[in-house]
This record gives structure tokens, C-alpha cells and sequence, in this order.
């Protein structure tokens, strides 16, 4: 009986893996699909960079002219300084005679009943001098000078409401950054897939985009104002369709951000991203656990044969197991391998074994702590 229940989970393990990777994420890692290669016109519709930062002046002091060199005609820089005590204040004033299209706005205090990022989005967005609004955060770094053009496409020239991009983070040495490099992927592979199939989730605030229109015309963060976190990914949830999202996927559309250095910061970074998921509507939160699930089953299922086959000697067997354990860590060696080129220009996966079991523990143990705090925090 034990035999057959290992056999059972290890099989339904594996029909749902091969759909996720051979269907699902082949259709980002395989397929193409169509980049903008035109360069704006000078009577492009004008867009909005909106970053909202506290305590921000050693990352704002290296990202705001990198922005200003940005190829895309039309479009200006709108920094919301959220109750900051460094030196930020006096940086944006001496950027912003610098820079003559960049403006900034501050945040005194955030109201008892809003979430502070969410209150200084929205104060941003509030004043943003064009309807089409490009979020990304302070850490982060536009992969090309054809960012902005790239990443707004979708909303100027295809009537899109969002437009959803990739952002990953710099490579470090390290086993942190190595896990860092794959769950982000794997969370890119996730998102990106479902909308490439008309089913868009989430996205990420690092690199995402829409209109200031609608997101006046949804009353702002409506319904989710007293979260923390859920900017991004559960306002796209709520409102993100197969007909009104755009995906960009270009390593020139991308942006790159400062992964954390301790595992202290990684876990307290990830707590709160998790914990949004839980406010994720139903059947999105099934696209995510159904894959977890069936990762889960392959994982028990295949350890759990090799060793009983092992102790009771039967090769044969054995090595059926063995064997499908392998193929599939290549398969998704390949997929992580092709969707990381496609996605961000680079081609480097390294450790597939080893972080995909860790998946595991970070999934099931981090997820299950997240989804029951209460403590979380932005800034």
C-alpha cells in the first residue's frame, strides 16, 4: 500500500509538472512574441516615471540620472519623498535644478487608516503630469536606454490598461544570490506565462505600468488600502484582464534591482510579498499552489521511492525513478535557461538541483509563516 501511494503522488506529480513547464512556462521560455522596434515619434504620448522613496539617498543619488538617460522623448520624472529623514530632500532640490524634468512631491505623515507606500503612490499619481505611469522603485536600474519607449508600449500604441514587464536583480556571489536569482525567475515564469495565455495575475512593482486614468477612476487602492504591500501585484489582481494587459518581454524592457546581502533582510523582504498572495483572488491562487502542490508530490513521491526502492533493492525501478527525477531537472534547466535569456539578456542557471528543492522548504514553511502574520511591514 505504502508502495503504491508513492508511486500515485509521484505520477499526479509529474502529469501536473509537465503541464506547468512543457505548456505554461514554454510559452515564455519558447515562443516569441512581438517586441516594439520602432522609436517613438517626438508626438508620443508623454508618460510619467512615479518612484516613491523613504530613506532613499544613496539609491535615488545613483538612479535619477541613468533615468535622464532614457531615449524616449516625452516624459518626466516624478520622485514622492515618503517621510524621509536622510538626505533626500536636499538631493531631490539639487537634482531637480539639475534636471529640468524631474519633480518630486513629500509626504509629511500617512493618515491612520492607509498604508504608507500605498498613500504615497497615490499621491504621486495624484499629480503626475502625464496619464501613462511607469512604476519602478528607488534600488532599481533600467536595463537600456529604451526602457521607457519599450515598457509603455502596450498602453500607447495597443490600447492596453497595463502593461506588465520583468525585474530581476544583480548577480552576486554567493548562495543567497543564486536562490535570489532563481525564485525570481520562477516568479517572472509564473506571471509572464499566465498573461502571455490572457489570464494575468500579478506583477511587480518594480517594473509596471498603467494608466493614471483608470487608476483614478478605480478609486485608487480601493479595498486594499490598509494592507502592506499589494500595491502591485493585488491591484493588477483585481483589475488585469486577457484583453486590457499588455506583457513586455525584452531584456531591454527589464529592470534590475539590489537584491538584499543577508538572509535576515531576504526573509523579512519575501514575508511581506507572501503575505499579499494571500489576498489574491481564488482561482490566481491556484495557478500559484497547483504548481507548488504538484512540485511538492513529485519531490515526495520521487525521494520517497528512491529510498524504499534502494532498501529493498529494486533496481530496475530505481532507476525508472532516477531517471524521470533527472529529465525533469533538465527540462527545467532548459526553461530557466531559454526564459532567462528571452526575459532579461542573460543565460546564466546555476544550482537547478539544489534550488529547486529548497523551493520546498521556502514555499511551505516561509509561505505558511507569512500568510499568518500580522507584523508586516514596508518602511
Amino acid at each position: 500500500m505504502g508502495l503504491f501511494l508513492l508511486w500515485f503522488l509521484f505520477g499526479i506529480g509529474i502529469l501536473i509538472q509537465a503541464v506547468y513547464l512543457l505548456l505554461i512556462f514554454g510559452r515564455t521560455a519558447w515562443s516569441k512574441t512581438p517586441t516594439s522596434s520602432s522609436s517613438a515619434s517626438e508626438s508620443a504620448e508623454g508618460v510619467t516615471v512615479l518612484i516613491s522613496a523613504h530613506n532613499e539617498y544613496h539609491n535615488l543619488k545613483r538612479l535619477i540620472p541613468k533615468l535622464f538617460e532614457q531615449e524616449y522623448p516625452k516624459y518626466d520624472v516624478m520622485i514622492v519623498n515618503d517621510r524621509s529623514t536622510d538626505r533626500t530632500k536636499r538631493l531631490l532640490e539639487e537634482m531637480m535644478a539639475e534636471y529640468p524634468r524631474l519633480r518630486s512631491v513629500t509626504v509629511k505623515y500617512t493618515p491612520n487608516h492607509v498604508t504608507s507606500k500605498k498613500f504615497a503612490l497615490t499621491l504621486g499619481i495624484k499629480v503626475a503630469k502625464y496619464d501613462v505611469i511607469l512604476l519602478t522603485d528607488a534600488d532599481c536600474m533600467p536595463s537600456s536606454p529604451q526602457w521607457i519607449e519599450k515598457m509603455t508600449a502596450p498602453i500607447r500604441e495597443e490600447g492596453k490598461t497595463f502593461a506588465l514587464g520583468f525585474s530581476g536583480y544583480e548577480s552576486q556571489k554567493g548562495m543567497l544570490n543564486r536562490w535570489i536569482q532563481f525564485e525570481t525567475l520562477l516568479t517572472g515564469l509564473l506571471y509572464l506565462s499566465f498573461g502571455l495565455w490572457k489570464a494575468p495575475f500579478m506583477g511587480v512593482g518594480r517594473n509596471l505600468s498603467y494608466r493614471k486614468s483608470f487608476f483614478m477612476e478605480m478609486k485608487a487602492f480601493k479595498g486594499i488600502w490598509h494592507l502592506e504591500g499589494g500595491d502591485d501585484d493585488l491591484f493588477v489582481n483585481a483589475y488585469a484582464t486577457g484583453k486590457n494587459t499588455g506583457l513586455v518581454i525584452d531584456p531591454e524592457a527589464a529592470t534590475v534591482s539590489l537584491p538584499k546581502e543577508t538572509w535576515k533582510e531576504y526573509l523579512v523582504q519575501k514575508k511581506r510579498h507572501l503575505h499579499a498572495g494571500k489576498y489574491l483572488r481564488g482561482e490566481d491562487k491556484q495557478k500559484i499552489g497547483l504548481y507548488s502542490f504538484s512540485h511538492a508530490l513529485f519531490w515526495i513521491g520521487g525521494l520517497g521511492l528512491l529510498i524504499y526502492l534502494g532498501v529493498f533493492k529494486q533496481w530496475e525501478q530505481f532507476l525508472v525513478v532516477f531517471s524521470i527525477i533527472t529529465m525533469r531537472l533538465i527540462l527545467v534547466w532548459s526553461i530557466f535557461r531559454s526564459a532567462s535569456k528571452r526575459i532579461q539578456g542573460k543565460v546564466k542557471v546555476s544550482q537547478t538541483l539544489i534550488n529547486d528543492l529548497f523551493y520546498l522548504a521556502y514555499f511551505w514553511v516561509l509561505g505558511t509563516v507569512s500568510y499568518q502574520a500580522k507584523d508586516i511591514k514596508w518602511k
